[in-house]
């Protein structure tokens, strides 16, 4: 033993005349640490019901369930997490992979009760005195367990499409695919918000497991039309995506094309099986009329029950206003042909050129089949009267779906050097990105301008199809309301609008209100009014529409099964619900289901 062995022990009398620290009541006086993992907070504001929490949870600590007050929406399941203290261990893993950022940990520590159950709570639902507290863990803003960046998808630059009618976006590859479904936090928000209820968490996994012919079939349990839908689908579910909240959402429409793109017409029926699943026993007929998205959707689950399909089209080709009304460069007629074509090879027969109504009667219909089902769509263009809009039955005065309709025809559209596109919705982009490619081909220059009653954050139109014909070189100038088109000795001069202050009232029903002094004018040697599309039911007899019943809308009024009031005529697409291709491919899903039950006296 060393001196300094002997001395050590003495040392400790110069801590003598210090005071001891001392916590006189440590379950109140002891704070955690400001980044401690205590508690859980919930922020309900932000929170979407997407159950990340749950699924990550390693130890099945969490639990979503319904909370009073917490509804369920587009985007929201209502359901909110139950945490159990007896079987978390605090990894804050739930914190780490909320989208939203609304589940959080405070630094409270401390929790004495004598009821076990209390420690199975709602955070956020309960209230608790650390609820509100600022300190504690949140999510690391630099370090992420999820990707909110979308992968991009490679398109033609605007200087090289705004000559041509060629397809803008290229479409994923295999690598790009992976990447963007990995994205995906398999939540099912978005199935809710789709209409046709695709399994959209499933082909995306399908996507992640290099696994493309289940994908593929995922796709057809629900959606016959996956070219079309993976390239012009409104894509709501897009908008109920949990990284929607504080990011991109997972790119689901592109992801359902990739899917359709991989397989070649050729191989549907084998991987499909369609060939094993048509009961070849059956005789009944059934009559469609119409071949868009409903007509065609109500076709193929018919054709595979195992019914005899004819379908009756008015135009030259098939696909409705998917062909007729919306442009090649978002989508081509051949990738329309390859989603009908194979329904075609499952014996569904077309007739083109046959207007119901003329050429054959709906009653004809009748008595030839045992049901019959009408998707005729919304093809007639609309024009405000011109009481509303004085001018408005000038020569040069046009609907946008009767000029996109003549020039999917193959017919020469007028084209003038200024011109005003009245409309804020996608049909409006669609023929003033449609005109400015016109333009460009004759004369050089664009010197298109689209005006709408709604304000740029609340237009109708998705927003790619704004930017892209921005930088297409057209004008997008919203917010203003028609008034009146000018003309000058016969001959059209341009278009005064005023300030539009509201389209809607505290009711949310159309009634737009105006600024009258605040004014402006856009010269235009052609003006194209874009404000919706109509209805042509001249088909129906006047005694069979004595039994039928309208809404205040003038559409038909059908069950939930899309049968009308005269049993054997089911009615669905645009004309009933939209206007959008999935809801009319959902409207000729449930029909034909409904149709089978009906054929066959099923409840």
């Amino acid at each position: 033993m060393n001196l300094k062995d002997i001395l050590m022990p003495l040392t400790v009398w110069k801590r003598a005349s210090k005071e001891p620290f001392t916590i006189k009541d440590p379950l109140n006086d002891r704070p955690g640490a400001a980044n401690y993992r205590g508690f859980h907070k919930n922020d309900f504001d932000k929170c979407i019901g997407c159950g990340s929490c749950e699924e990550i949870c390693q130890n099945a600590a969490i639990d979503l369930v319904p909370v009073e007050g917490q509804e369920v929406t587009d985007g929201n399941s209502g359901l909110r997490p139950k945490i159990d203290y007896g079987r978390c261990c605090w990894c804050a893993l739930c914190v780490d992979i909320c989208p939203t950022g609304a589940l959080t940990m405070s630094n409270h520590y401390t929790w004495v009760t004598d009821d076990p159950e209390d420690f199975r709570f709602v955070p956020g639902a309960d209230e608790t005195e650390w609820q509100e507290m600022a300190k504690g863990y949140k999510r690391d803003e630099k370090i992420q367990l999820i990707e909110f960046d979308r992968v991009d998808m490679e398109e033609l630059a605007p200087e090289v499409r705004g000559k041509s009618f060629v397809e803008i976006v290229k479409g994923y590859n295999k690598e790009q695919a992976m990447k963007e479904a990995e994205r995906c936090l398999e939540c099912g928000l978005c199935i809710a918000t789709c209409p046709a209820h695709m399994d959209i968490p499933a082909y995306i996994a399908a996507i992640r497991e290099d696994d493309i012919e289940n994908a593929f079939r995922i796709l057809y349990e629900t959606n016959p039309m996956p070219e079309i839908c993976g390239r012009i689908c409104t894509h709501k579910c897009e908008t109920a995506c949990a990284l929607h909240n504080n990011g991109e959402p997972v790119a689901i429409r592109w992801l359902k094309r990739f899917i359709a793109d991989q397989i070649p017409s050729s191989e549907y029926k084998k991987v499909l099986g369609t060939d094993d699943l048509i009961d070849k026993s059956l005789d009944k007929k059934i009559a469609i009329i119409g071949a868009g998205p409903a007509g065609i959707s109500a076709a193929y689950y018919l054709a595979i029950m195992g019914y005899k399909i004819k379908i009756y089209e008015a135009l030259p080709d098939s696909g409705g206003m998917t062909r007729y009304g919306i442009p090649e460069y978002r989508l081509p007629y051949d990738q329309i042909n390859k989603d009908i074509d194979f329904v075609k090879s499952l014996g569904v027969e077309f007739q083109f050129n046959t207007r119901v109504g003329k050429d054959i009667s709906l009653e004809e219909l009748h008595k030839n089949y045992d049901a019959v089902f009408a998707g005729t769509g919304l093809h007639l263009g609309r024009k405000l009267p011109v009481k509303f809009l004085p001018g408005g039955d000038h020569e040069k005065v046009y609907a946008a779906a009767d000029l996109l309709r003549e020039f999917s025809l193959g017919n020469d559209i007028p084209v003038e050097k200024k011109i005003v596109v009245i409309g804020g919705g996608n049909v409006a982009m669609d023929i003033t990105r449609t005109l400015a490619r016109l333009q460009n081909i004759k004369f050089g220059k664009v010197d298109v301008t689209a005006t709408s009653l709604e304000s740029e954050d609340i237009m109708p139109a998705d927003r790619e199809e704004i930017v892209e014909a921005r930088e297409e070189k057209a004008t997008i100038d919203p917010g203003w309301g028609p008034k009146e088109i000018e003309i000058k000795n016969g001959k059209l001069k341009g278009l005064h609008v005023r300030k539009c202050l509201s389209v809607f009232d505290d009711e949310g029903r159309f009634n737009p209100k105006y600024d009258e002094n605040k004014t402006k004018f856009f010269e235009a040697d052609m003006i194209v009014e874009s404000i919706g599309q109509g209805m042509d039911l001249s088909y129906i007899s006047d005694d069979l529409k004595e039994k039928l019943k309208f809404d205040q809308r003038g559409r038909i009024v059908v069950n939930e099964n899309f049968q009308s009031d005269v049993k054997w005529l089911f009615v669905g697409g645009d004309i009933i619900e939209g206007p959008d291709v999935i809801h009319g491919i959902a409207n000729g899903h449930i029909a034909a289901k409904a149709i089978d039950s009906y054929l066959n006296k099923k409840k």
